[in-house]
């Protein structure tokens, strides 16, 4: 219950950009099942939101691929991070949660636990930190879900000119801002926007993609120099 609580006070932003990408699925000339299809296998908004201009524009398969692939790369920072703390779930388990895990019941849960659990951990404390995720994943599941369906069944009676874009923008800002925890994280940020700005004008939204490997590349040499400086000091 703790885990569905926190996560419903975010749950309005998850279902208004929810609702947003269900209609904007419809609206860029996918049919009712492709988008439906999609919402229920990608489940990744912002994936599918960056890949269905390219969709529209029919653009080249491996374009659409790795743009997604690009977007969801923060995925592999939270799975690795989330890791020592499901090891111990059978495989199965390991795959629902992954599934499920999203970048707000992500950050509720590190939040909540953020230090992993180790060989002395006793039982009850495992089984409450799955709880806390599959309540914070629970809700926000129904939340996108039934909103993003609603937007599919909905997308030719509601104008997107009523602002859902938005909408949309300002969860994925609380997303953003609920992560800029450290200089290095903020850092990083201003340097992903200023990469898309200056890239705006390349074809099939690339900015994007040039945007995140810039500041992922900037992010770990400066990491790295960080490292080195604290060992140099120790080390004397």
């Amino acid at each position: 219950m703790h885990g569905v609580r926190d996560l419903a006070s975010v749950a309005t932003g998850i279902a208004a950009w929810g609702l947003m990408t269900g209609v904007a699925m419809v609206k860029s000339g996918m049919s009712t099942i492709e988008a439906v299809v999609m919402t229920l296998l990608v489940f990744a908004g912002s994936a599918q939101l960056a890949a269905i201009p390219l969709i529209a524009a029919q653009a080249p398969l491996w374009v659409i691929l790795t743009t997604a692939f690009c977007v969801n790369l923060r995925f592999v920072v939270f799975s690795a991070h989330l890791r020592p703390y499901v090891m111990h779930l059978p495989l199965r388990e390991r795959l629902i949660t992954g599934y499920l895990t999203a970048d707000l019941s992500y950050v509720f849960f590190a939040k909540r636990y953020p230090h992993h659990p180790d060989g002395d951990t006793p039982a009850t404390e495992l089984t409450a930190q799955q709880a806390y995720l599959m309540g914070n994943c629970g809700v926000n599941y129904v939340a996108w879900m039934s909103a993003s369906l609603l937007g599919i069944a909905l997308a030719h009676s509601i104008p997107l000119h009523w602002g859902l874009s938005f909408a949309g923008i300002l969860a994925l800002m609380g997303v953003m801002l609920s992560l800029a925890s450290s200089p290095l994280r903020v850092l990083s940020m201003g340097i992903a926007g200023a990469a898309a700005v200056v890239a705006y004008a390349l074809p099939l939204k690339l900015n994007i993609v040039v945007a995140i490997a810039v500041a992922v590349v900037l992010a770990l040499v400066l990491d790295a120099q960080r490292e080195a400086t604290r060992k140099e000091s120790s080390h004397g």
